[in-house]
C-alpha cells in the first residue's frame, strides 16, 4: 500500500495531535500515524475493573497554553481544579492558593525546627520564583491568540507583558544551575534539602524546580481522565478532514525521497514530515541514501549527538483498587498528593549509592539490591493521584482507585530484566510501596486492597516508545542535544533535514505538556509557511 499526504505526523501524543490538528485546520492534507491503537502517548487513561486510572500525567497545568489552545480550536472539555496536598510523615497541608506558601513554611518549621534560617531563605527564594511565574504565565501564549482580531488586547495586555518577559529571562538564566547545587548555598540541613529536591529529576534547573509551588495552584483535571484531552484533539483533527492511522510503526525514513516505510512494508510519501515521536528512534531509522554530501555531515553530527545523549529518569507506578470509600481518603488529603513518609530524606540513596550499585552490578547480590530498594521506597517522595476525588465517576460506588508513583532509574530495571529476575523485582517494588503507605497515611490499605498492578520504566518504554521510559525527554545531568532557550523556541522544531521537523518532549528542554503542545503548534506553522511558498 502506498499513501501520499502533504504533511505526515508521526506520533499521536499531545505534540503530534497538536501539530496534525493545526495543519489540517489550515487545509493541508494531513496523515497522523501512531504505533499504538489509541492516541495520547503519556496522556492516557484506562479502566480496570470499573476503576479509572491515568497511565502517565496525573494533572495538567495550563501555563497560558492548554486552555487558550482549547478555546482557539473550539474544544469544550469540562475540567475541575486538581487540588494538591503536601505531606511529610503525619503533617499534611492543603495547597489551594499562592497564600498557602505560608502553610508550607509552617510545615517545614514544624518538621525541621533546628533549620529556621534555612527555611527563611528557602521560602524567600520560592516566593521570588512565584512572582516570576506570574509574569511567565501572565498572558495567553501569543500563538493561540489572534491579535488581528483583538488589537486592543495586544496593546493593553500583551505589549506591556512582553517587556516584563524579556526582563524575566535574565532571572531564569541566573537560576539555571542544578537545584541541588543552588540549595546547598541556602540550605545547610541535608535532610531539608532532600525533602525539597528529591522528587525532581536530577539536576533540574533551579528556576523550574522552585516553580513547583506555583504550579500546584494551576493544576486542573479533565472530567473522564487525562485521556480526555488527546481524545478531544483527535476528534477535532478528524473534523478538519485529517486522516488517522493507528497500530502502525514507522521503521524507515528516507529524507531525500520524502518517504517512510512502516513495519508491514507500506510506503508513505509527504512534502513535510513532523516527527513527534521518540527522537532516537527517528535517527536510528534514517536511510540517508541520496542526501547531498553538503548536508550529510550535518545530519550525521546531529544523529551522533542525539543517539549519545542521556535520557531523564523514568517512573515506577503502582495502580490499586481499594475497597474503601473516597471519603476516607479525602479525610487525609486532596486527590493529588505529594507525600514523603520520612523527614530524613534520601541522602545518597538515589545518587552515589545507586551509581555504586550499577558500577558493581556483576558482584552485587540480589539481596543487596532489594535491601537498597526497600530503603529507597521508605525515604522517597511519592506522587499520589486519587482520580475519584476529582471525578466521581472514576471508581465504583464506595470504592477508590489509587495511583502511587516515584521517579526511578531505567538502567537498574533493565539489568534485572537482563539477569532474569525482573518480575521478582517489580513485585517487591509494589509491595514495598504498599507497605510504606500502609504504615503511614493509610493504615487500612493492605486489608482492603482489591487488586494491584504496576508500570515500570521498561513497560513505559514498550508502550509509549520513549527511550529509557523517559517522561520528560533529556536528562539534565549531561549535555542536552536540543535547544533550551526560550527566545529560540520558534527554531527548536528544525532538524538538519530540510523537510523534516520535530516536536514534543525531545524537541526542547526543559519540557512538559504545555511545551509539547507549543512545539507541535510551531511545527505546524513552520510546515504551513513552507508549503505556502511553493
Amino acid at each position: 500500500m502506498n499513501r501520499n499526504a502533504q504533511v505526515i505526523v508521526v506520533g499521536g501524543g499531545i505534540a503530534g495531535l497538536t501539530a496534525a490538528t493545526y495543519t489540517a485546520k489550515r487545509g493541508l492534507e494531513t496523515l497522523l500515524i501512531e504505533k499504538n491503537e489509541e492516541v495520547g502517548g503519556l496522556l492516557n487513561s484506562f479502566r480496570r475493573e470499573g476503576f479509572l486510572f491515568d497511565g502517565g500525567v496525573r494533572a495538567l497545568e495550563s501555563a497560558g497554553i492548554i486552555k487558550p489552545m482549547l478555546a482557539d480550536l473550539g474544544i469544550d472539555m469540562p475540567i475541575v481544579k486538581s487540588k494538591v496536598s503536601v505531606g511529610i510523615e503525619d503533617d499534611i497541608i492543603d495547597v489551594e492558593s499562592e497564600a498557602d506558601l505560608a502553610l508550607y513554611e509552617q510545615q517545614l518549621r514544624r518538621m525541621y525546627p533546628q533549620s529556621g534560617e534555612d527555611i527563611t531563605r528557602l521560602i524567600a527564594a520560592i516566593g521570588k520564583v512565584m512572582e516570576n511565574m506570574k509574569i511567565l504565565y501572565g498572558v495567553d501564549n501569543p500563538l493561540f491568540k489572534n491579535f488581528r482580531e483583538d488589537r486592543e488586547y495586544f496593546m493593553r495586555v500583551y505589549l506591556p507583558w512582553m517587556f516584563k518577559f524579556l526582563g524575566l529571562l535574565g532571572n531564569i538564566r541566573r537560576m539555571s544551575m542544578p537545584v541541588e547545587s543552588y540549595l546547598e548555598t541556602i540550605v545547610h540541613d541535608a535532610s531539608l534539602r532532600d525533602i525539597i529536591d528529591q522528587h525532581f529529576f536530577r539536576n533540574t534547573p533551579t528556576f523550574f524546580a522552585l516553580s513547583y509551588f506555583y504550579l500546584y495552584t494551576d493544576y486542573f483535571y479533565p472530567m473522564g481522565g487525562i485521556g480526555t484531552l488527546p481524545a478531544r484533539l483527535r476528534d477535532k483533527f478528524l473534523s478538519f478532514g485529517g486522516s488517522l492511522l493507528t497500530g502502525t510503526k514507522i521503521d524507515t525514513v528516507h529524507p531525500a525521497q520524502n518517504t517512510l516505510i512502516d513495519d508491514k512494508g507500506n510506503q508513505y510519501r509527504c512534502e513535510r514530515l513532523i516527527w513527534a515521536a521518540d527522537l532516537k528512534t527517528l535517527y536510528r531509522s534514517l536511510d540517508l541514501e541520496g542526501i547531498p554530501s553538503s548536508q550529510l555531515s550535518r545530519i550525521e553530527a546531529e544523529k551522533k549527538a542525539i543517539l549519545e545523549a542521556k535520557t531523564a529518569e523514568s517512573v515506577f507506578t503502582v495502580f490499586m483498587g481499594v475497597d474503601i470509600p473516597p471519603e476516607r481518603f479525602k479525610a487525609v488529603s486532596h486527590g493529588h498528593f505529594f507525600y514523603a513518609p520520612s523527614r530524613r530524606g534520601m541522602g545518597e540513596t538515589h545518587r552515589s549509592e545507586l551509581k555504586g550499585l550499577l558500577e558493581r552490578w556483576s558482584t552485587v547480590s540480589k539481596e543487596h539490591v532489594l535491601a537498597w530498594l526497600e530503603r529507597f521506597c521508605r525515604l522517597n517522595t511519592y506522587e499520589i493521584s486519587i482520580p475519584v476525588l476529582k471525578d466521581p465517576d472514576a471508581a465504583p460506588e464506595g470504592k477508590t482507585g489509587v495511583i502511587a508513583s516515584m521517579l526511578f532509574d531505567y538502567e537498574l530495571v533493565r539489568r534485572t530484566k537482563e539477569d532474569g529476575w525482573y518480575e521478582e523485582f517489580r513485585e517487591r517494588f509494589e509491595q514495598n510501596m504498599i507497605d510504606v503507605l500502609s504504615g503511614s497515611i493509610w493504615p487500612w490499605l493492605k486489608e482492603h486492597l482489591m487488586f494491584r498492578f504496576s508500570a515500570s520504566p521498561l513497560s513505559m518504554e514498550a508502550r509509549v516508545g520513549s527511550s529509557g521510559g523517559s517522561i520528560v525527554g533529556w536528562s539534565f545531568e549531561d549535555r542536552i542535544p536540543v535547544s533550551s532557550s526560550m527566545l529560540g523556541i520558534n527554531s527548536v522544531v528544525k532538524t538538519s533535514m530540510l523537510n523534516v521537523l520535530k516536536a514534543g518532549q525531545w524537541a526542547s528542554s526543559p519540557t512538559g505538556v504545555p511545551t509539547c503542545i507549543l512545539t507541535g503548534r510551531i511545527a505546524a506553522d513552520t510546515a504551513v509557511k513552507a508549503l505556502a511558498r511553493r
